[in-house]
């Protein structure tokens, strides 16, 4: 095989195995579903969209049933801006377009493609708009379960269709909705920010971090404290933290607060709650608290495992991996959630549209990074702190526009030289700095080095370096460095860090405003963050 497609991440599901490498190479979004992950569909870099598989149900949208290894192309689908799939059991499949336009296809026997109609013969084969109460409304999100669908909208709002045979459409009743109901009960003017469903629930995220359920629920997991089935949402029973990220399973769910803490509750068959047990739980409890900060989750309606990334980047899982049953979180040598569901989720169908966009340079990347700090290579030496670190003119000069200067004919005499020393920047700093321009990854093992990065970034005009440092630093977050981090945002003119310390301050600001960092924050910023704050609403009553 071409070393470049053992490369792509797109080989690690075997329905891509027999594609042909340039085609795989013009790939850029990817979703493989199905109930043996045997149906994909494929977007190409020029808008194409083309779907190969089973094709169980028309789930492929190519106007009939017909099974395919080879992919076909969806006309209705290309040149639509098609930006995520989002699939059910059936399988059933919406795509949301980037102006958050919904198109759903395949299996309908319970209303669930929200066209206002279900098992109707032949229908369902095709990719269709779903209008309605939609039509003009902007969609960011949707979410699948086994027979029914939620879709978020711009303006907060919560809309249900499809099965209802335990409530799961939130409408009050357990009647089928063939099109889009808006969710209203507890949930008007509450504002959602996320939706996510389990193979017969839902539930919903509110912007102020408050996690809504409804629909079935036999292992508990609507977060209630019983095993009643709700007809409409209720809020679970998460006290004294906020929610950031909500994700479901096929009858679990895992919650990410905003300080980086793990929550999950309801079906534990397999061990997918991660405490070690196989005890089903009725109320949130937290999972792992001492491996560290956890940055991103995963989980999937259509199976028992759950996935976990830490600050450190060190991805674990849990659950059922393929087929065993692994009760606590288990470190792995992935670097991606979705290595996860690739090899070790059953069905190995993924958890999210993946994009494949970045991996183009990956080959090459791996390369220049392994003559990072070669002493055999290298044609030059970065002195700090008396260390001396290895590096290539070419590298930096392409990467860095500091170096492109200093390299310059005629420019500053360190670009004659074999060495350059460097008086401003401490070592541990400057080394996670040139092997950034090695590798595109920023590696630091504090929030103090990630500030250095940064402030070296500032002062080299690295706007992308910046913008990820800023990312990195957003992350980091805490009661302890909120202030902190709010007055270096504010140094270094960086807005998301500015919103993310605001937006976590707003959780916590009792704690946040009596701390010593609080006390000790010069007069002008301490009114800048009371006026923030005030303008988001700290202080109504």
């Amino acid at each position: 095989m071409d070393w470049s497609m053992r490369e792509s991440k797109l080989l690690m599901w075997p329905i891509f195995s027999l594609l042909d490498i340039n085609f795989l190479q013009n790939v850029k979004l990817a979703c493989v579903f199905g109930s043996a992950a045997n149906e994909a569909l494929l977007v190409t870099k020029d808008n194409e969209v083309y779907a190969l598989g089973a094709n169980d149900n028309g789930c492929l949208g190519i106007g009939d049933s017909r099974s395919s290894l080879l992919p076909q192309k969806v006309e209705q689908l290309c040149n639509k801006g098609i930006s995520q799939f989002v699939f059910g059991s059936g399988p059933h499949v919406i795509g949301i377009t980037t102006d958050g336009q919904l198109y759903s296809w395949g299996h309908n026997g319970y209303g669930q493609l929200g066209q206002g109609v279900s098992i109707i013969i032949g229908q369902g084969c095709t990719p269709e708009r779903i209008q309605g109460v939609l039509e003009g409304v902007k969609v960011t999100k949707v979410a699948c379960g086994g027979h029914h669908t939620l879709a978020l909208t711009q303006g907060g709002d919560v809309y249900a269709w499809g099965y209802n045979n335990y409530g799961q459409v939130g409408s009050g009743d357990m009647t089928n909705h063939t099109t889009p109901t808006r969710v209203e009960d507890v949930l008007v003017g509450v504002g959602c920010v996320s939706v996510s469903c389990a193979q017969a629930s839902s539930l919903a995220l509110s912007q102020k971090g408050e996690v809504f359920t409804w629909g079935y629920n036999g292992f508990g997991h609507l977060g209630i404290g019983s095993y009643s089935n709700q007809c409409t949402p209720r809020r679970a029973q998460l006290h004294d933290v906020y929610i950031k990220e909500v994700v479901c399973g096929y009858a679990h769910v895992l919650a990410l607060t905003d300080d980086g803490k793990l929550y999950a509750w309801g079906s534990n068959v397999y061990g997918q709650l991660g405490n070690g047990t196989k005890t089903n739980l009725l109320m949130p409890s937290q999972v792992a608290g001492d491996l560290g900060r956890f940055v991103e989750i995963a989980a999937s309606h259509n199976s028992h495992i759950s996935a976990a990334t830490l600050l450190n980047q060190k991805v674990f899982m849990w659950g059922m991996c393929r087929g065993q049953s692994v009760l606590s979180p288990l470190e792995t040598k992935f670097s991606s959630l979705d290595d996860i569901f690739a090899c070790f989720a059953t069905p190995s169908s993924m958890w999210r549209t993946i994009t494949t966009e970045k991996e183009e340079a990956r080959g090459l990347v791996k390369c220049i990074a392994e003559r990072f700090d070669d002493v055999n290579t290298s044609d030059l030496a970065v002195i700090v702190q008396g260390k001396k670190i290895h590096v290539h003119r070419a590298i930096l000069r392409m990467r860095c526009e500091h170096f492109y200067s200093m390299f310059q004919q005629g420019r500053w005499n360190e670009g004659q030289s074999d060495t350059i020393e460097i008086c401003h920047f401490p070592y541990s700093i400057y080394y996670a700095f040139l092997k950034y321009l090695y590798t595109d990854r920023i590696e630091v093992s504090s929030t103090e080095e990630a500030i250095g990065i940064l402030d070296l970034a500032d002062s080299y005009c690295e706007t992308d370096l910046k913008n990820k440092c800023e990312r990195l630093i957003c992350q980091r977050v805490t009661v302890d460095n909120a202030i902190t981090l709010f007055a270096v945002a504010h140094k270094y003119k960086t807005q998301a860090l500015t919103d993310q310390c605001m937006r976590f301050a707003l959780n916590h600001m009792t704690q946040i405003v009596q701390s010593e960092a609080f006390d000790q924050l010069e007069s002008s910023l301490a009114k800048n963050f009371v006026q923030k704050a005030a303008g988001l609403g700290a202080f109504n009553s």
